[in-house]
């Protein structure tokens, strides 16, 4: 702290240039010390105010970089919501950087990239090579590309890194190879593994200080290629504990920041005494890198600090030990809920030293997340809001982890598929009878989601599938009592039985697929049908519903609960809720076998795109076609186009599309249609060879692939049924389509060529529908060609499996000729 910061007790420098400049006559009354040191700063205040501010250094920095071009370009506000805009002196950004309000700490993963200022830290044995004996500089090339990206984002970068005493003991070791005397070299003794001892495990601070200017040459030159400019900051101990130092630190790297420097922070382990605990009040000890890193994100006011090392994050127990769970979101409150296992080879910390000083920075408003620094890609997928390591986050997430959820859902399959077919029947059907019997409970939670939908203006076909009824009820019920009907051959049917030769015979026998993710919105009545189907097929399943259906769905969840529970089941089946947790368990193949979207077109795509290992069993779009066939009944049409556009427009099976054949443009057929469609306030839309034939028509619809989810669909004009046919696959989706005609030859011949997973004749699309084709239920509807298409009942929840018994048989003996194969197929019985 200067003489004059100290006499006013803390007023800021700038505003002291600012009398000085403003009112001359204020420094003939400061004592010559203070004016001297006021003129000091007031040149140093000048000199900043002729610096471009960062936002100019920010556009030459990236123009260095297509990378960091790319990256920025994403964010082109992001300096001018730090307050750095276009034309602020340089002067005013260290004002700002050091009176920046200290917010609150980030909840969640996906707020971490609004993170400003980031504070990372390497450990040892992220820069260090495994041997020891020098840096890692393929994954130091990598780290530092990533935080280039950040810096040159318009956020602050600060490394705190270790690895000078690593990079001494490979040079130093060199160089007392080197200067061995001739005597020595011509020695029978080699006493190069003594040297290399002495020179590693004896000149700790020598290393450090050899070490310490090769590996700042080494960050200068790789930040060299984004653009950017580093600093070395050395400090001790002591440069905290002492008032002065640590303000002139601060201020020292504040200015750093303003000038897009980013300060690299290391130990002067040179001179620094080995680290000793004390006791500061208030404050954190400095006894390794990772509290250094917490004193300083707090300090300066960051928003995230990263500590990266050799470990994925916080387990519950040593991570090597049996059982131990990875934590991805942790509150230090719950310290003692932890084992702590043995620390690294490398370094001075340990994993209880990274979470005391993740608490104190956490406690001061700056998220931590402690991760593994070995991993590719760490820094940019934790700014992406991806799961990685462990976040400590002020929220108190207690409870089990998705991955665990997993692995119990995997368990529980089994489980259910070691019951009886009677027990799996009875679970369902306990299932159903509860619905009714809690109906006060679950209308009363419904109710909560219906008023919160209202205050947020839900109306319309949202509103009335998130509301549920006695009638609704009482179908859920119904279908739920066919699925129990329908369950007892589901499992363990045989397929196929196959007599190989005399000593063997193989049978095939459906099995359930395994583990379910079931991803739908807004339905809460799809909970105990997807749930049904789950049990009457044996699989483990894990249901992510809507947020806006959260108290409907706890409720549904509980009955289920309780039903699977009779028979010790209930971590079959189990309810997520975060965003962040569906990411999670996208990953997760190894547990997870199929993921069935059930909702908008946009959800299923988004689900298709980001499962890159788990299959995916939906569809994308539900663009249905109705064919108005010349041959048809004037009041079937009108009656089936109606129902199959109006009855739920926002349903995957609504009419988007109306073909009608051109000789019903000229007997009324048509205009009765439009007319009946007018009224049930449908907007209509031509296509190229309707707009061509109607002078004042409708308006074009803009393409003909288009589902438009509610009132509205397209109509066009086809010369035949073959044109129809050409038209739904040119354009449909293959979920379902329709034809309308009294004409059987050609309903047969539409049917048999239309390429679709539904292909119905004089009946609405809207009977595309598991409830309605007696499936009891459906987990969704399939528009892809491999397992199951269409409805999705129980049948497409099964694969199967192969049993083959025989009596002491080899390949080889059927490769001699010593044993025949029969290949018969036997009875199923």
């Amino acid at each position: 702290m200067t003489k004059l910061s100290k006499m006013l007790k803390g007023k800021k420098m700038n505003e002291i240039v600012n009398i000085i400049r403003n009112n001359s006559k204020v420094s003939l009354k400061i004592p010559p010390l203070i004016k001297q040191t006021a003129l000091c700063d007031l040149k140093n205040q000048r000199l900043l105010n002729n610096i471009p501010p960062k936002t100019m250094i920010q556009k030459r920095c990236i123009s260095s970089s297509s990378s960091c071009q790319i990256y920025s370009s994403e964010n082109p506000n992001t300096m001018q919501q730090r307050g750095l805009n276009k034309g602020v002196s340089l002067s005013s950004s260290v004002v700002q950087h050091s009176s920046l309000d200290r917010r609150s700490a980030f909840l969640t993963r996906s707020e971490l990239r609004n993170a400003k200022r980031v504070v990372i830290k390497l450990g040892s044995a992220v820069v260090t090579r495994a041997d020891g004996q020098g840096l890692a500089l393929g994954r130091l090339a990598a780290i530092i590309e990533q935080v280039a990206e950040i810096q040159n984002s318009g956020a602050d970068c600060i490394m705190v890194t270790s690895g000078a005493v690593a990079f001494g003991k490979q040079k130093l070791s060199q160089e007392l190879l080197m200067s061995m005397s001739m005597r020595e070299t011509l020695s029978s003794m080699d006493r190069t593994s003594e040297l290399k001892n002495i020179a590693q495990n004896e000149l700790k601070r020598p290393n450090a200080a050899v070490g310490q200017s090769g590996l700042m040459a080494l960050y200068e030159a790789m930040f060299r290629n984004y653009g950017i400019l580093v600093g070395q900051v050395l400090v001790t101990k002591q440069d905290f504990i002492n008032d002065d130092t640590r303000e002139q630190l601060f201020n020292t790297i504040r200015e750093m920041m303003a000038l897009n420097i980013i300060p690299i922070i290391n130990t002067n382990d040179a001179v620094s005494p080995p680290p000793q605990e004390t006791s500061m009040q208030g404050t954190l000890n400095i006894t390794d890198n990772d509290s250094l890193a917490s004193r300083v994100a707090v300090d300066i006011n960051a928003d995230l600090a990263i500590l990266m090392s050799d470990v994925d994050g916080i387990y519950d127990r040593p991570p090597k030990a049996d059982g131990a769970q990875l934590l991805h979101y942790f509150n230090h409150k719950n310290m003692d809920d932890i084992q702590f296992g043995e620390k690294s080879n490398y370094g001075t910390g340990g994993m209880e030293s990274k979470v005391k000083s993740a608490g104190f920075a956490l406690d001061h408003g700056c998220n931590v997340i402690i991760c593994n620094g070995l991993k590719n890609n760490t820094i940019r997928n934790i700014m992406a809001g991806e799961t990685i390591g462990t976040m400590f986050s002020p929220l108190e997430i207690k409870g089990t982890s998705v991955e665990v959820l997993a692995k119990n859902a995997r368990s529980g399959s089994r489980k259910l598929s070691s019951l009886a077919p009677e027990d799996r029947a009875e679970i369902i059907r306990h299932l159903a009878t509860s619905l009714l019997s809690n109906e006060f409970e679950i209308m009363e939670a419904n109710k909560k989601d219906l008023d919160a939908a209202k205050a947020r203006g839900v109306t319309g076909p949202m509103f009335d599938r998130l509301a549920l009824s006695r009638a609704k009820l009482e179908s859920l019920c119904t279908g739920l009592m066919q699925i129990a009907d329908s369950s007892y051959d589901n499992v363990g049917k045989v397929v196929r039985r196959t007599k190989i030769s005399d000593t063997l015979e193989v049978v095939q026998k459906t099995v359930p697929i395994g583990v379910l993710m079931v991803i739908f919105e807004s339905r809460p009545d799809a909970l105990p049908q997807v749930a049904s189907l789950a049990i009457a097929s044996a699989n483990g399943l894990l249901m992510k519903g809507g947020k806006e259906a959260i108290n409907s769905n706890k409720i549904l969840m509980r009955i289920v609960n309780e039903a699977l529970g009779r028979y010790g089941c209930s971590d079959a089946i189990s309810l997520v809720s975060g965003r962040d947790e569906v990411a999670d368990l996208l990953k997760l193949d190894q547990y997870i076998d199929l993921i069935i979207p059930r909702g908008s077109n946009e959800m299923v795509r988004q689900i298709k795109e980001r499962s890159k290992s788990i299959p995916v069993l939906g569809h994308a779009d539900g663009i249905c076609h109705t064919y108005l066939d010349e041959f048809c009944d004037v009041d079937k049409a009108l009656k089936i186009v109606v129902d199959a556009k109006t009855d739920y427009p926002a349903a995957c099976n609504a009419m988007e599309t109306l073909l009608v054949h051109e000789s019903l443009l000229t007997n009324g057929v048509f205009h009765l249609v439009c007319d009946d469609l007018k009224k049930a306030k449908v907007d209509i839309f031509s296509g190229p060879r309707l707009s061509e034939h109607l002078t004042f028509g409708p308006p074009k619809a803009e393409k003909m692939s288009f589902e438009y989810g509610a009132l509205a669909c397209t109509i066009e004009i086809v010369s035949n049924m073959e044109e129809a046919i050409d038209h739904i696959h040119k354009y449909g989706s293959g979920h379902t389509d329709v034809i309308v005609t009294e004409d059987k030859d050609i309903a047969e011949k539409f049917i048999a060529s239309v390429d679709s997973a539904c292909v119905f004749h004089n009946t609405s699309s809207r009977f595309a529908d598991g409830f309605r084709l007696g499936l009891g239920a459906e987990v969704g509807i399939s528009t892809g060609r491999i397992h199951a298409r269409g409805p999705v009942g129980v049948e497409g929840l099964l694969t199967t499996k192969w049993e083959l018994r025989g009596d002491n048989d080899t390949a080889a003996e059927y490769a001699r000729g010593e044993k025949q194969f029969v290949h018969k197929q036997l009875p199923l019985d």
